[in-house]
């Protein structure tokens, strides 16, 4: 027993030994959540993206414990009345980018299952929330960061109802600290209508899902019983799942379904009409082009997932998922910019050049930015806090020495989150540091 004590003990000091021995790079950590702003600030003489559709040339934008208090123009503005002065000439100056129906912080390596948890058991569970699981020490959030996407809605998968999302910054020692809108929606992900059958040649034949018919009326009676209970001011039995539904009747969260092809898209829209839902989204949207007029019409936002992927269909324009944005945009539909897909949470990062390829096929630039920023905040519902350079929002913001959606030029060189300046450095760049220097050597 002694002796074997011993062994372990040798063991456990010999391991602790090579740990330490170690690279400290190993273990670097994300930058530690910037302290809170302590003094005023103006950003001075950059070209400011509003937000709005509009852009200022020779800004000035100043901002105070968090809040931005002045938007205007550097002719206008006495600099004597700053603590202190970013000289941001030459620069761009945007509203901090948003990345709606992404798992960052819910899942941190794909491929090992300790580190998801994205999904629970059980097909209807509006009642989990995402937002208990999220983890703000993720090592990615920072490679997010700096390129200008500083908010997010951290999303459930999988199953009939996914669960509850939630709208977060990311600088934050702690998921309650990082909260901007806690449970902003229910995540409904509609079942397929067609399966696909590729033939030779373009001709794809679709055929209806054997179980289609029955998925759709357990969504409807769930939906029933759901809306039956939300009208039951003091049920003598509480259960979870309904509770948690009881917001999206009276409009204080959002329903999400998540849909594709043009009868998903189509099945969606008038089932939210049909169950009187106040507040109406579609994620995916592959096929939302073909009924701009109805989303239009019946006030359904789209959530566009990325637009850097192939077409589903081979007779379909190689050039339609980079073409959808402007699609929308002139039917008149309010979309945004969705980073959900392979590898979303890292890719997250490249939210910003998906909008440049918009532009590259037709959308304006200051639409691309709008999506990016105000309109995500209108479809999540903070629009009231953030998503604009404007007086007593978040001064969430950022500066870029180049051009925000373009890989190449964009460098962001400051960025606030609610005033605090945070730390633009991350493992990647650290890594990237360490070995250029030996390279110089």
């Amino acid at each position: 027993m002694q002796k074997e004590f011993k062994m372990k003990t040798f063991l456990s000091i010999s391991l602790l030994l090579l740990i330490a021995a170690l690279p400290a790079e190993l273990f670097a950590q994300r930058p530690s959540p910037a302290p809170e702003q302590s003094e005023t600030i103006l950003i001075l003489g950059a070209t400011a993206h509003v937000g709005n559709g509009e852009k200022m040339e020779r800004s000035a934008i100043g901002f105070e414990n968090g809040k931005i208090t002045y938007v205007g123009y550097e002719s206008q503005v006495d600099v004597k009345l700053w603590d202190r002065v970013i000289d941001a000439h030459g620069k761009d100056l945007y509203p901090g980018f948003i990345a709606p129906n992404n798992t960052l912080g819910l899942v941190e390596i794909e491929a090992v299952r300790a580190t998801r948890d994205q999904r629970e058991v059980g097909e209807f569970n509006p009642h989990i929330r995402s937002i208990i699981a999220y983890n703000t020490d993720s090592k990615i959030t920072p490679t997010i960061r700096t390129n200008g996407v500083l908010m997010g809605q951290i999303t459930p998968r999988g199953n009939v109802i996914s669960g509850t999302s939630s709208v977060v910054h990311f600088d934050a020692w702690n998921w309650e600290d990082a909260v901007v809108k806690m449970d902003d929606g229910i995540h409904l992900n509609w079942p397929g209508v067609y399966k696909k059958e590729e033939g030779k040649g373009p001709k794809v034949e679709l055929k209806v899902e054997d179980d289609y018919a029955e998925e759709k009326r357990e969504i409807i009676a769930f939906f029933q019983r759901a809306k039956a209970y939300s009208k039951i001011e003091d049920p003598k039995e509480t259960d979870l799942r309904l509770e948690a539904m009881r917001e999206v009747f009276s409009g204080e969260k959002n329903l999400y379904i998540h849909a594709h092809d043009v009868k998903q898209i189509t099945e969606a829209v008038n089932f939210m009409r049909n169950q009187d839902i106040p507040n109406r989204v579609i994620v995916g949207g592959y096929d939302a082009h073909l009924v701009g007029d109805m989303l239009r019409d019946n006030n359904v936002a789209v959530m566009i997932r990325r637009t850097h992927e192939l077409p589903r269909f081979r007779g379909d324009d190689i050039n339609l998922p980079f073409r959808l944005p402007k699609l929308l945009a002139d039917e008149g539909v309010l979309f945004c910019f969705d980073s959900s897909g392979g590898m979303e949470q890292m890719q997250a990062r490249n939210l910003p050049f998906w909008a440049g390829t918009a532009v590259a096929f037709g959308l304006t630039y200051e639409q691309a930015i709008q999506a990016l920023t105000l309109n995500t905040a209108k479809i999540l519902g903070v629009d009231d806090r953030c998503g604009s350079i404007a007086e007593g929002k978040d001064a969430t913001i950022f500066i870029s020495e180049g051009d925000a959606l373009d890989m190449r030029t964009n460098d962001v060189t400051f960025a606030f989150i609610e005033g605090r300046e945070i730390a633009l450095t991350n493992h990647q760049i650290q890594l990237y540091e360490q070995y250029k220097e030996k390279y110089e050597r």
